[in-house]
């Protein structure tokens, strides 16, 4: 049985504890497709399998639903979201659009600020090096994910990060699924490490430009390979 230990979260005393604890697990679970693209189950199937009760993974249920993961069947239990081709390229266009004002907006920080963001940013993409030196795909993926999420996260704007908390769950499970079919990311690192040399430099243009054409190469090898591969829903 899934366990909340397997998925990095552990219980609380606290009923909104409860429930924020169900939500990140299911949220994880969908993220990392222990709960694929087009899984069918009630919500007591659901929390039997995170180890928890059916009231806190209700409420957990609901936000999600908001935020286009799942969707509730009446009567019928939840379904995990698929998403299409057609559905992988829109969350790209946004995914584009808002890492490379996050860029930017990085790029035009104090130096002090900027400076603490490349530390980080240099550490993802050094554990993501490693990670491909040793063939470890999903330790790429997750470091690959705590780049991009950085970028929006601090980039200082919430609505920013807001909108894109949702887009980029979506996009990570389509290139979970697809990680092992496509060829190895080697050139991921070269293009993070543009991205972090501009925003070093304070050069907002060339950091803007720099996040925004390494997530169009990622739309325009990842789309393009699904349509190939006739896959139509994951």
């Amino acid at each position: 049985m899934l366990t909340l230990d397997d998925l990095g979260t552990a219980p609380s005393t606290h009923r909104p504890s409860l429930v924020d604890d169900a939500y990140r697990a299911l949220k994880n679970a969908i993220r990392e497709n222990v709960f694929p693209p087009g899984y069918h189950g009630s919500e007591q199937e659901i929390a039997s399998r995170l180890g928890m009760s059916r009231t806190p993974v209700h409420e957990a249920v609901i936000r999600l639903q908001e935020e286009g993961l799942v969707r509730v069947l009446t009567k019928r239990g939840v379904l995990i979201c698929t998403v299409s081709p057609d559905d992988m390229r829109e969350i790209y266009d946004v995914i584009i659009a808002l890492e490379a004002t996050a860029a930017e907006l990085l790029a035009g920080q104090p130096e002090g600020d900027r400076q603490a963001v490349v530390v980080e940013l240099t550490r993802a993409n050094e554990i993501m090096r490693q990670a491909l030196a040793g063939d470890d795909l999903t330790a790429w993926a997750s470091a690959d994910d705590v780049f991009h999420r950085t970028l929006i996260d601090r980039c200082g704007n919430g609505r920013i990060a807001r909108i894109a908390g949702t887009i980029m769950d979506q996009s990570h499970r389509a290139r979970m699924l697809t990680l092992r079919m496509r060829a190895k990311p080697v050139r991921s690192i070269e293009q993070h490490q543009a991205i972090i040399d501009a925003i070093a430099h304070g050069d907002a243009t060339l950091a803007r430009r720099h996040a925004r054409d390494h997530r169009a190469r990622a739309r325009d090898e990842l789309v393009p390979f699904l349509v190939h591969l006739g896959i139509r829903h994951l």
